[in-house]
């Protein structure tokens, strides 16, 4: 992306959101205002004008193209990773290849880890929990002593006992790291300190609202139920440097998880980055809605009108400047 993309990236996008029809709109406004209030149809040969549209149309399909080709190259990379750690295995499994053992000694060490880690937690989530309780009874009330204490004093209060999200706009934990785009998420699952893993000990379980992850004889590093439902057919997972990399599509496309499971501590999802979430991956009209919900989600959490709301009050504001001898003083808008 260039400077001047950048520059213009918010303009536009403040444009689009204000198009109910999406990109067919837009476009109509666009090409009406060039035939307004430009020469672009009749400032140069006959023709010119619509070359200069098919050039700078094939110059950006062709772009849109060859990401959605990476994109293509990555997952079949993906997949020749995921095929080869399985003939990796086999072929181990074939030839006979020694397995490092677990003494009982180290088998009570990793259980008291996973246990002391889960343990450690859930506490932290209920002190999170509580912290987010407590400020929530604060902020109702404050909100009954005094409406019009500032926005962000509300907003601090709301998100308090939420955690940041990590670069990946998902979360950090002792056992596991967790991000997210729109589309899916990435869940890594470190092994206990001083094991190997191998792909006979390793148990993960999809179901479409939950998901089991841990080593075979000993207590399971994640068990529990997802934020929300998963394309248990697309889910895959891989051995990568000794951790488990597990892939899980998203059903709603159209969201940020502010948990992996429901124990996790909850991230404020007001602060995620939208760059990861590669939304030029995603059709005209689709992309539309999911930026206008995105610009909404911020626009709530700031305590500020989302585009509707914006859009009655401009509406409203034109109708009281057009008539000012009407007395709107008493009157009352919800």
């Amino acid at each position: 992306m260039t400077e001047r993309e950048a520059r213009f990236d918010q303009i536009l996008l403040a444009l689009a959101e204000q198009h109910e029809g999406g990109v067919p709109d837009l476009l109509s406004t666009i090409f009406s205002f060039l035939s307004r209030k430009t020469d672009f149809y009749t400032g140069g040969k006959p023709g010119a004008a619509r070359t200069l549209l098919l050039e700078k149309f094939s110059k950006f399909e062709e772009k849109a193209l060859a990401e959605q080709r990476k994109k293509e190259k990555e997952l079949a990379e993906k997949k020749d990773l995921l095929k080869k750690t399985l003939e990796d295995e086999k072929r181990r499994r074939e030839e006979g290849a020694s397995i490092e053992e677990v003494t009982d000694e180290q088998s009570k060490r990793i259980q008291e880890e996973i246990e002391e880690a889960k343990r450690a937690q859930e506490q932290k989530t209920k002190e999170l929990n509580e912290t987010k309780l407590k400020a929530e009874e604060a902020r109702k009330l404050k909100k009954k002593s005094d409406d019009a204490d500032g926005d962000d004093d509300d907003e601090e209060l709301k998100n308090a006992g939420k955690v940041m999200p990590n670069e990946n706009n998902g979360c950090d934990l002792e056992y596991y790291s967790w991000g997210q785009t729109l589309q899916e998420i990435e869940l890594k699952v470190n092994a206990p300190k001083g094991i190997s893993l191998h792909k006979r000990d390793i148990i993960v379980e999809f179901s479409k609202k939950k998901l089991k992850v841990g080593l075979k004889g000993f207590p399971l590093i994640i068990d529990g139920q997802l934020y929300n439902e998963i394309k248990v057919e697309d889910c895959c997972w891989v051995l990568v440097d000794n951790r488990i990399v597990i892939t899980m599509e998203k059903i709603n496309q159209m969201e940020w998880w502010p948990h992996l499971v429901l124990t996790d501590p909850v991230i404020r999802t007001d602060k995620v980055d939208p760059g990861s979430s590669k939304l030029s991956d995603l059709d005209g009209e689709t992309r539309g809605m999911v930026e206008k919900m995105m610009y909404d989600q911020r626009q709530k959490a700031m305590g500020k009108p989302t585009s509707d709301e914006q859009k009655k009050q401009e509406t409203l504001k034109k109708f009281m400047e057009q008539h000012p001898e009407l007395d709107f003083s008493q009157a009352k808008f919800s």
